[in-house]
């Protein structure tokens, strides 16, 4: 009877002892395990993407001085590009730029196949966006103001004078230039012209009087051309963020350019930029 009782025994004491000499190689080959998953999420992500093609696909619009410029050589130039290049360079990639227009932006964000992994350059960061794409922390501060002819600056202080008839008030298609004329001009005329970098000059040369633009591109034109004037800058309609744009999903990159946002702020990129282009540094 005792004997029985032993060899009874003996098989959990055996389990026990397998326990004690093996737990440790078991647990590392779970540790193993787990490891090799995080490498296999960390591998199979959009930036592992990027890096296996060596290029940062970037679409921009390429008519928004001095954020996005596309000149007839096919090269690009301006703030929005310079983070773009920075935003490649911590991925230790190179760039190529995809174009796109205001009207299809968001098309193209969320066109399947995907052609590019974000856009840049003038994007305003709004709720409606994020509703079905996602945005960045912000890089540049915007706001709704006007251009104007020097001679009539002091005509238009306030958008009551805007909304006049006989006003005439010229927009590019598509965009939230467009949509901020339409939801607060009912008197003026609103005249869409389909390429953004023209109008100051159509403005200049008196084809209409009020270009609704941003704190951003306005004082650009009015260095360059002495006919016009921002007589509202310093006021503008509406405050807000111009961030990076791209569809939902991809998080990693979406950390990484948060985090080149974050080191361009901190380390003074940002605000060396904001000099270069004559920018209001707001952070």
């Amino acid at each position: 009877m005792a004997r029985a009782a032993e060899m009874a025994r003996r098989p959990l004491w055996l389990l026990v002892l397998l326990l004690t000499l093996c737990g440790p190689a078991l647990l590392c080959a779970c540790s193993k395990g787990d490891t090799a998953t995080e490498q296999d999420i960390s591998s199979s992500g959009k930036v592992a993407e990027i890096k296996a093609r060596g290029t940062l696909l970037v679409a921009t619009t390429g008519d928004y001085r001095p954020l996005s410029f596309r000149e007839s050589d096919g090269t690009y130039w301006g703030f929005g590009i310079e983070v773009a290049k920075e935003i490649a360079r911590g991925l230790d990639v190179g760039i190529a730029f995809v174009q796109t227009s205001w009207p299809t932006l968001s098309a193209d964000v969320l066109a399947e196949p995907q052609t590019f992994d974000l856009a840049i350059g003038g994007i305003t960061i709004t709720d409606a966006r994020k509703e079905t794409m996602q945005m960045s922390e912000g890089y540049l501060a915007n706001g709704k103001t006007i251009l104007c002819r020097t001679a009539e600056a002091d005509r238009y202080r306030s958008l009551s004078d805007i909304d006049q008839p006989g006003v005439k008030v010229m927009v590019n298609p598509g965009g939230l230039n467009e949509k901020f004329a339409r939801q607060n001009l009912s008197k003026a005329t609103i005249l869409v012209h389909p390429q953004n970098e023209e109008i100051p000059s159509l403005i200049a040369e008196g084809e209409a009087d009020i270009m609704i633009t941003e704190i951003t591109e306005a004082p650009y034109y009015v260095q360059a051309d002495s006919r016009l004037a921002a007589p509202l800058l310093a006021a503008p309609f509406t405050r807000g963020q111009i961030g990076v744009l791209m569809r939902k999903g991809q998080t990693d990159l979406m950390q990484t350019v948060n985090s080149t946002i974050r080191r361009m702020k901190q380390d003074g990129t940002l605000r060396r930029l904001h000099e270069k282009y004559g920018l209001i540094y707001a952070y």
